[in-house]
């Protein structure tokens, strides 16, 4: 079975309904990274969204762009919030990626008010990805973030300029959190109105870590059995609307590319109710 795909947002590019989270190659070898690229295409995955700050991920998929750029739509983020800085960390991004052109350049993590107003104004760092785009060295421009608040900020910078792309969190139990399934529908909504692209992250979470002792390349916990994740998974997908950015860990990709590609409908919120209760899950953002 294949993974369902839909057109991601204007850019009208059929994306896989999990695009490659490579967060995953923050801490990899290239072997690894090679590995993992030769399961992305063996999968269908035709969607990689890296960062700057996800350690060497640039590098490692570079050698992959000069063979297969054009089978992924390729997007990756600037964490820097002024013009010049963000300009010098693309330009890099684009040597360590080896390509001339990037489809989605991103402004990754933009939450604070300080750094929002930094990032949003004279001088600031989307001045220049709106001139990057003017020169073709990428094609849309989105924006990113975690945390609860997330919502709120991402309101505030879609109101600010139309980006053609937005990334928040999205699983069961965040969206038991009124506060944040409140703020998540009206992002929603706007993205909808506008034919935005809506990428979500920690959609396999189980928990925030409760030791020091972490299993998982992930930051939180995840769930790991192959029927958790199914279920987790096809919850999401269920949301016909938005995108799952796949999980920071290599070794539980392919569970995640599995459960994808077996999706029918919507786990069923009693379902979802059990399993939050079987494995002890806790939201990761409160």
């Amino acid at each position: 079975m294949t993974i369902p795909k839909k057109a991601f947002g204007r850019s009208g590019h059929l994306s896989t309904r999990t695009l490659f989270g490579a967060a995953a190659f923050s801490s990899v070898t290239q072997d690894e990274a090679d590995r993992t690229m030769e399961l992305l295409i063996e999968r269908g995955v035709n969607h990689i969204d890296t960062a700057a700050g996800y350690g060497d991920s640039e590098m490692l998929i570079g050698p992959w762009m000069e063979t297969h750029r054009d089978h992924f739509f390729l997007a990756t983020k600037t964490n820097e919030r002024t013009y010049d800085s963000a300009k010098a960390q693309f330009e890099r991004s684009l040597r360590r990626l080896r390509v001339n052109q990037v489809d989605l350049i991103q402004l990754h993590n933009l939450l604070g008010e300080d750094e929002w107003e930094v990032a949003m104004g004279p001088g600031g760092a989307l001045e220049y990805l709106i001139e990057a785009r003017e020169q073709g060295l990428a094609k849309y421009i989105g924006v990113t973030g975690h945390e609860v608040a997330i919502a709120g900020m991402h309101q505030r910078s879609l109101e600010r300029f139309d980006f053609d792309s937005v990334l928040l969190p999205y699983n069961y139990l965040m969206m038991q959190n009124e506060t944040y399934r409140a703020g998540f529908e009206s992002v929603l909504a706007i993205c909808r109105a506008r034919n935005t692209a809506v990428q979500t992250i920690k959609g396999i979470t189980r928990r925030p870590y409760v030791t020091d002792h972490h299993s998982h390349a992930t930051w939180y916990e995840p769930l790991t059995d192959q029927a958790s994740i199914d279920k987790a998974v096809h919850w999401l997908l269920g949301d016909e609307n938005v995108f799952l950015n796949t999980v920071g860990d290599i070794h539980l990709l392919p569970k995640v590319l599995d459960a994808a590609s077996r999706y029918q409908k919507r786990t069923p919120d009693a379902v979802m109710r059990a399993m939050v209760a079987e494995w002890e899950m806790a939201p990761l953002f409160v």
